[in-house]
């Protein structure tokens, strides 16, 4: 007898039901990069061409911003990121 957890990994991937939630968690954590172009003509003559290309991922909390301004530390004279 088969466990459901081995049953959901063996079974095709057209019956499984995935939440949309998931999915985009699981591109979101990997990053996702999307490009297109869009081109105008008039007569076969390019008159606007753009190129768009954008980079998504998600952000953890956990990791410190590379923008925050380093903070003194009282007593030490050091510095210190965001992290704490």
């Amino acid at each position: 007898m088969t466990t459901p957890e081995r049953r959901a990994a063996t079974e095709p991937l057209a019956q499984r039901q995935v939440a949309l939630i998931d999915l985009l968690d699981r591109l979101l954590s990997g990053g996702v990069v999307l490009t297109g172009d869009v081109v105008l003509s008039i007569a076969g003559i390019d008159l606007v061409r753009v190129s768009l290309r954008a980079l998504i991922v998600s952000i953890s909390s956990e990791v410190p911003s590379p923008f925050a301004e380093p903070r003194r530390i009282e007593g030490r004279g050091e510095e210190q990121g965001d992290d704490g």
